[in-house]
């Protein structure tokens, strides 16, 4: 939104076309891209490296994607913005910018003086790579015929999320790799909802705040590290009643036992959902929705964010049964009878129903190929439309149709970036972040027997510097402490991880609902949520800081006061 002048012009990798991709805490081996519908993600890199090109990787853990980089660097939790900051002062000072793209943006100037106060020799004991190294990933990128950096939650979930996430964007700019084949394009959207949500949601950020934190609103939400505040805090305004969606935010959001708490002293609290979970089991109502086969599926949002122009329907497999509703009927009729007269109900009823497939329908046949439902139904494996195009400058809706480089609200928070550089560089102690696997796909498949058995995918990841200064073994009971809880873990003890950093993945913490999703119960992993730190959030839009969080881990029956830095 700040760079671009929409929240939804986000551009993607074309890592088909490319010969140098740098990939910043993201993990495609489990996320399969995330923001990026990226498909068989193993053979895309693959193809990457056999026909010559580079996929460096930086993150605090060698992910299961490092197997397919040449070249995987450890970086200190907290330190993508700095690492990035040096390797834009190394191509603004040795002039290796592209000079089209720079006139083509607005405050190039701004971005450029920025980042000549990081020069790699000030950054690199922060972040823990090598000033030279540093140098070489920022000439190879800038020297690269095509090249495309990307970044995903690892970044977003720490505590520059916003400055990094622009800093991303704006080295793809300043090489000239924006929105160009082998860069990072736009797919054109066979069924565009833009138009939709800039009328309905628009781009917002800061017209009002939360009532007790004073957290900024964007694009009409609030971080949810204000629920429970928010729940708990007497006077008006105070949130009484709650619907949550297929959520389970007792295991997914920062402090989630304060919020389980605030949850039992809700007036009133609805639950959509199949399952009897760790937060909805304290509904006063759960209404479940259709089966997801029993549902057509049209993927609206994340076909803006494929690695090719794709379009794909999933009709119902399973039929429907008279006294099931899918997500969308519930949400329309709680919404009639909360807001609508008597009357209105039984017309708006049946002129709702099937409404997302024939809006999905005018939708595909006004758009730029021209098509409809029907024509998908007929094609079960979808449809390839080709590659990615360039946008022609379609997605940048700024004022002035450029680029904004420097973002008046981004340049001054990096003042933070400046002093964590300079008060980091010889820290101590450790720090926590999380991971995904692939068969938990967050927490879903936690309760699929055949995917959840096998080896503990729960554990404390730990370096084995770290274990032996703490006299701890693989295997051995720790608790895991914070500001904000404790809880127990097993560690593993492995070279994999960052010394410093210790890692459990979320999702985990399923015992309090063991009676109703039994198998997901059974699980011993700990909830890492009710040792993050709800009151931890960057300051622009209030993002929960996730990664990087300070922690001290001690054997199960040891004792310790060492402090935990706030």
């Amino acid at each position: 939104m700040q760079m671009y002048g929409d929240a939804l012009s986000m551009a993607v990798p074309d890592i088909d076309r490319t010969d140098c991709i740098l990939v910043l805490g993201a993990n495609p081996a489990a996320s399969n891209g995330s923001m990026w519908g990226l498909g068989d993600p193993k053979g895309r890199f693959s193809a990457l490296r056999e026909r010559g090109g580079k996929v460096v990787l930086l993150d605090p853990r060698r992910t299961e994607s490092a197997a397919w980089a040449t070249s995987h660097h450890f970086i200190r939790p907290d330190g993508d913005s700095a690492f990035l900051l040096a390797v834009l002062h190394v191509i603004f000072a040795e002039d290796l910018a592209d000079e089209t793209s720079l006139r083509a943006a607005s405050r190039a100037h701004v971005l450029a003086d920025l980042a000549a106060q990081f020069p790699p020799e000030r950054v690199a004991p922060a972040v823990g790579i090598d000033a030279a190294v540093i140098r070489s990933i920022a000439r190879d990128f800038a020297k690269a015929d095509r090249a495309c950096a990307y970044s995903r939650v690892g970044v977003c979930q720490s505590a520059f999320g916003p400055v990094a996430s622009w800093l991303v964007e704006a080295l793809n700019v300043v090489t000239g790799n924006f929105d160009r084949e082998g860069g990072v394009m736009f797919p054109t959207v066979a069924a565009d909802i833009g138009p939709l949500a800039r009328r309905l949601v628009g781009n917002h950020y800061g017209r009002w705040k939360s009532r007790v934190r004073g957290l900024p609103e964007f694009i009409g939400s609030l971080p949810s590290a204000v629920m429970a505040e928010e729940m708990e805090t007497p006077g008006r305004g105070q949130i009484r009643a709650l619907v949550c969606m297929a959520g389970n935010p007792v295991l997914s959001i920062p402090n989630g036992p304060r919020l389980e708490r605030a949850l039992e002293k809700l007036d009133f609290f609805v639950a959509m959902d199949l399952y009897v979970n760790e937060t909805s089991r304290h509904a006063n109502v759960i209404l479940p929705p259709k089966h997801v086969f029993e549902t057509g599926n049209f993927d609206v949002l994340l076909s803006r964010f494929s690695a090719r122009n794709v379009i794909k329907y999933s009709p119902p497999i399973v039929e429907t049964q008279e006294d099931t509703r899918d997500d969308w009927t519930i949400a329309v009729e709680l919404a009639l009878r909360l807001r609508a007269p008597s009357w209105l109900r039984g017309v708006a009823g049946p002129l709702t129903r099937d409404l997302p497939e024939r809006v999905i329908d005018v939708l595909l046949r006004t758009g730029p190929y021209k098509t409809t439902l029907r024509a998908l139904e007929d094609a079960p494996h979808g449809l390839d439309l080709g590659p990615l195009v360039r946008s022609g400058g379609d997605r940048v809706r700024t004022p002035d149709r450029k680029i904004d480089l420097a973002p008046e609200v981004l340049v001054i928070d990096a003042s933070r970036v400046a002093r964590w550089v300079d008060e980091h560089g010889a820290r101590d102690g450790l720090v926590l972040i999380g991971r995904r696997n692939l068969r938990s796909n967050n927490s879903w498949l936690h309760n699929v027997r055949s995917l959840a058995k096998g080896p503990d995918r729960s554990r404390l990841l730990m370096h084995p510097t770290d274990a032996q200064r703490l006299s701890l073994g693989d295997g051995d009971s720790v608790r895991v402490r914070s500001r904000a809880g404790e809880v127990a873990a097993r560690v593993a003890i492995t070279g994999d991880i960052m010394p410093g950093v210790v890692s459990l993945p979320h999702g985990f913490g399923h015992q309090a609902a063991a009676q109703t999703i039994r198998t997901a119960g059974a699980l011993d992993g700990p909830n890492v949520n009710a040792i993050t730190d709800e009151m931890r959030v960057e300051p622009i839009i209030g993002t929960s800081i996730l990664n990087g969080v300070p922690v001290v881990v001690v054997g199960a029956t040891q004792q310790s006061r060492d402090p935990i830095e706030s």
